[in-house]
């Protein structure tokens, strides 16, 4: 079992060298052809700030591209190949973050102000419409890579796959935050839309253009699905139990904006008497805001749901641990992808 004492702070060694690689591969695609409006795409990945200049900030932790890379490297595959599949990956992400911060109503994101924020909703949408695109032009460059057209296609229409699965897990996000009902089933199937579908694209992509032994490929795809329930469980705990200052926007903004997260549904689920009517009271209010917060966290801290998820969020990581020994690889192999499942299982961030 992993202990929640002491949360890690800092990303493995290799995410450094990984997102090194994806960000200059990323800064080829969206430089290709320098324009106004990807003054926007170069400020939310953090390059230049809202006046255009050059500036360097911190712009995520890069999960879903180095699980690609390290996937791919984990079956033996040549992972500069595989870097356009990587960026993909990332612009992708960072398109569902610039729409999704236009959709919550996000004024900040990583302690800036989001995109929305400094240039307005339609220009914003613009952008994340922008990034989607630029996805695919990513993909296309695996063929100057050595990758055979067959599994550029196939790589297409995977990713085309999640995207699809993502929109609908938002969907599923947004139409949850009005109804007091939503059950733990069925916030489990909302993020495996939403979060788990692309993490487990990102194994799946890395492993398929590194290997041509299929059951590797879905096995590594199986851990990235168990690896992104996990992720988003953490998520959300750290969304109302976090420090801002490492979570990069305001604490509480879920509960602010009546999310559906998994401590509030088992909350709405499992409490009773007196802490059920005060917590559907809170969450039948358009917004919940000041003190309100404060007694939605004591209320879901009194019934144990920071406990509920913490285990849950293990279980999934103990899940994936099991699909990695399932791809009977060597242990040198999988220790990266090990090693990546307890950083997001156990971090602060």
């Amino acid at each position: 079992m992993l202990s929640h004492s002491s949360a890690k702070h800092t990303l493995p060694e290799f995410f450094i060298s990984h997102r090194e690689a994806v960000q200059a591969e990323l800064k080829e695609i969206v430089n290709d052809n320098p324009s106004a409006l990807d003054n926007m795409l170069r400020y939310h990945m953090g390059w230049q700030d809202e006046h255009g200049h050059p500036h360097h900030r911190e712009s995520g932790k890069f999960v879903r591209s180095t699980l690609c890379l390290l996937s791919c490297q984990a079956v033996g595959g040549d992972i500069s190949q595989t870097l356009p599949a990587a960026a993909a990956l990332e612009l992708i992400h960072n398109f569902s973050l610039i729409h999704d911060d236009i959709e919550d109503a996000s004024f900040e994101r990583h302690q800036q102000p989001t995109v929305w924020k400094l240039w307005g909703q339609p220009q914003a949408i613009n952008a994340g419409d922008a990034m989607f695109t630029l996805a695919y032009l990513a993909l296309l460059r695996l063929r100057k890579k050595g990758i055979a057209d067959e599994k550029v296609i196939h790589s297409i229409n995977i990713l085309t796959k999640a995207c699809a699965e993502l929109c609908e897990g938002q969907y599923l996000d947004i139409d949850f935050e009005s109804h007091l009902d939503v059950t733990i089933s069925g916030y489990l199937g909302m993020i495996r839309k939403k979060t788990a579908a692309l993490i487990a694209t990102s194994s799946y992509l890395g492993a398929y253009l590194g290997t041509e032994d299929k059951e590797l490929v879905n096995s590594l795809s199986r851990f990235g699905e168990k690896l992104g329930m996990a992720y988003q469980i953490r998520d959300d705990v750290l969304g109302i139990w976090g420090k801002k200052e490492n979570v990069g926007k305001p604490v509480g903004d879920d509960i602010s904006q009546r999310k559906k997260t998994l401590p509030v549904v088992y909350g709405l689920e499992n409490s009773t008497g007196k802490h059920k009517e005060r917590l559907k009271k809170l969450y039948s209010q358009k917004h919940i805001q000041n003190e309100d917060i404060t007694e939605v966290v004591a209320i879901l801290e009194q019934v144990g749901a920071r406990d509920y998820a913490q285990d849950l969020s293990e279980q999934y990581y103990q899940q994936a641990s099991a699909q990695l020994d399932a791809t009977m690889l060597g242990s040198s192999r999988q220790a990266p992808l090990r090693e990546t499942a307890s950083f997001l299982l156990e971090r602060d961030y």
